[in-house]
């Protein structure tokens, strides 16, 4: 749990080699005008963000994938989390373009919150405001 003076930090990356980095530019900027601490990694792979969490002591591991490799990088990346036993102490968020069926199987894998295309400032803010409380 935070501390109430503490700033919530964040982690984003792009998962894998997805150029498309607007949407996840868009939501840092979100994130830091409500008072969070944003840590942009870029295009990475799971075993990279997660040793960059680790040392950043991130609350908050937020992906964006539209290449489709959200399944895969996604699930390895959750399973990373778990083996260095990290899922109980960070949230773990991912958005992006996923048709229904793989928004319930990003759940199933792991994450706390999946964003569609289309989520608000307020539905990201709030999500991310209650997985740290």
């Amino acid at each position: 749990m935070k501390k109430d003076n503490a700033k919530i930090k964040v982690l984003l990356s792009k998962l894998g080699l997805d150029v498309h980095n607007r949407g996840l530019i868009t939501v840092a900027k979100m994130l830091r005008d409500a008072g969070m601490e944003v840590i942009y990694l870029g295009n990475a792979l799971p075993d990279e963000i997660i040793n960059i969490a680790i040392q950043e002591d991130a609350d908050v591991i937020g992906v964006s994938s539209l290449g489709g490799a959200h399944l895969t990088l996604g699930k390895d990346l959750i399973d990373l989390a778990t083996e260095k036993g990290l899922k109980e102490s960070m949230a773990f968020i991912i958005g992006g373009i996923f048709s229904i069926e793989d928004h319930q199987k990003l759940k199933e894998v792991g994450f706390d919150e999946v964003f569609t295309a289309g989520a608000t400032q307020e539905e990201i803010v709030g999500a991310i405001q209650s997985l740290v409380a």
